[in-house]
C-alpha cells in the first residue's frame, strides 16, 4: 500500500517575501537614515494656505506699506542731484531694507508653515545621510523603473487632480464675484488692485483647501508605501535577533558556562558549611553559621535530584552533618536562595538543626 505523505511548508521561508511589520530597531535605523513618512503635499498645502490666509487679512497694511516705498522712492530720486556709482548704491541698499521690511511677515509665515508641516509629520530629526551621495539613484535602469512603477502613476494621477480641482475653484470664485469683474474698469487704480487682491486671496485659500483634500490622500499614500518599504522578511527578523540579542547557539553555551560556574563555586562552599539538611533523596539544603560574622545562618548550596546527591557526596568527603527533614528541606529549598540568610519563619527548626549538630561536634 503506498503511503504518502504531505508536508506543509512556508514558502515565505524561500522565497523570502518581506510580510511581516518592521520591528521598532527597523524604525528607527530607516529614521537615521532621514526615511521617515513625509509627504510634500501635505507641507506645500499647508503652507498655501496659511500664506493667502495671511495676505488676506494684512494685505491693506502690506498695500500701506508698498504705496509708502514708492512715495518715498520717487521723492528720493527727484532729490538726487547728481546721480552716481554712490548715490545709485545707497537708493539700491536703502530699497532692500524698506522691501525686505515689507516682505519678511509673509516669509516668516511661510517658514513657520513649512516647518510646522514638517514637525508634525515626523517630529525633529536632524541627519546628514541624505546628503551623501549614493550612485545607485544614477542607475539609468533604477530611474526607467521609476518612471513606470505605481507611484509615477499616482503622482500623475495627483498633478492632474491639482489642475482640475485648481482651475474648477479658480472659475467658481470668478463666476460668484463676476459683477465685480466686470465693473473694474470702472473704478480707479487703487479700487482695481484692491478687487484684483481680494479675489487673488479668494481664489488662493480656495485652491489650498482643495491641495490639502489632495495632501490628505498623498498622506495616507505616503503611510501605505512607507510601511510597505520597511516591511521584513522572516529571514530579516532572524537576523535582527542575533544581531540584537546575540546567536542563541553562543546565548546557550554562554548561558551554559555560566550555570557550570555558578555549580563550581557553589560545591566549592560545601566543605565550609555547618550542616546539610536532606529529604533524604531529593533535597540538600546546606547552612553555613558564623555568629561573629552573620546574623543569621545563611544557605551556601542546595539542589535537588543529582545536585543533591552532588552536595550530600561533598558533604560526606568533608565530614560536615547531614540532618534529615523533609518538610524544612523543601520549605527552604522553595524559598531561600543561594547566598541569602535563613528567613525569621525558620529560625527555630533551624535552630534545633545547628544544636544537634553542634551537640554532635561538642560545640556546645
Amino acid at each position: 500500500m503506498d503511503m504518502k505523505l504531505l508536508v506543509m511548508l512556508d514558502l515565505q521561508f524561500f522565497a523570502g517575501e518581506k510580510t511581516e511589520k518592521a520591528t521598532p530597531k527597523k524604525r528607527q535605523d530607516a529614521r537615521k537614515k532621514g526615511q521617515v513618512l513625509k509627504s510634500q503635499d501635505v507641507t506645500a498645502a499647508v503652507l498655501l494656505l496659511l500664506t493667502f490666509f495671511f495676505l488676506l487679512f494684512f494685505a491693506p497694511f502690506m498695500y500701506d506699506g508698498v504705496k509708502g516705498f514708492l512715495l518715498q522712492a520717487l521723492n528720493r530720486i527727484l532729490l538726487i542731484e547728481t546721480l552716481n556709482e554712490d548715490t545709485v548704491m545707497d537708493m539700491y541698499v536703502e530699497s532692500l531694507k524698506e522691501m525686505a521690511i515689507i516682505v519678511l511677515p509673509i516669509m516668516v509665515v511661510a517658514m513657520i508653515a513649512g516647518i510646522g508641516a514638517n514637525f508634525f509629520q515626523f517630529g525633529l530629526l536632524f541627519t546628514t545621510e541624505t546628503l551623501k551621495i549614493d550612485l545607485k539613484k544614477m542607475d539609468p535602469i533604477k530611474g526607467i523603473k521609476k518612471i513606470i512603477s505605481v507611484r509615477a502613476i499616482v503622482n500623475l494621477i495627483k498633478s492632474l487632480l491639482k489642475v482640475t480641482l485648481i482651475g474648477t475653484v479658480t472659475t467658481v470664485v470668478i463666476l460668484i464675484y463676476l459683477e465685480d469683474v466686470l465693473s473694474l474698469a470702472l473704478h480707479s487704480p487703487a479700487q482695481i488692485l484692491a478687487t484684483v487682491a481680494y479675489l487673488s486671496a479668494i481664489m488662493g485659500i480656495a485652491a489650498s483647501i482643495m491641495l490639502v483634500a489632495i495632501a490628505l490622500f498623498d498622506y495616507l499614500y505616503e503611510r501605505f508605501e512607507y510601511e510597505k518599504q520597511l516591511k521584513m522578511s522572516k529571514q530579516d527578523l532572524k537576523d535582527e535577533y542575533k544581531n540584537s540579542e546575540g546567536d542563541p547557539l553562543i546565548k546557550s553555551k554562554i548561558k551554559q558556562r555560566q550555570r557550570e560556574m555558578a555549580m563550581r563555586r557553589m560545591m566549592s562552599e560545601i566543605p565550609s558549611a555547618d550542616v546539610v539538611i536532606t529529604n533524604p533523596t531529593h533535597y540538600a539544603i546546606a547552612l553555613k553559621y558564623d555568629e561573629n560574622e552573620m546574623d543569621a545562618p545563611r544557605v551556601v548550596a542546595k539542589g535537588t535530584d543529582f545536585v543533591a546527591q552532588k552536595i550530600k557526596m561533598i558533604a560526606k568527603e568533608n565530614n560536615v552533618t547531614m540532618v534529615e527533614n523533609r518538610p524544612l528541606a523543601r520549605a527552604m529549598y522553595d524559598q531561600v536562595e543561594i547566598g541569602q540568610a535563613v528567613p525569621e519563619e525558620f529560625f527555630k527548626a533551624v535552630a534545633e538543626v545547628l544544636a544537634y549538630v553542634y551537640r554532635i561536634k561538642r560545640k556546645i
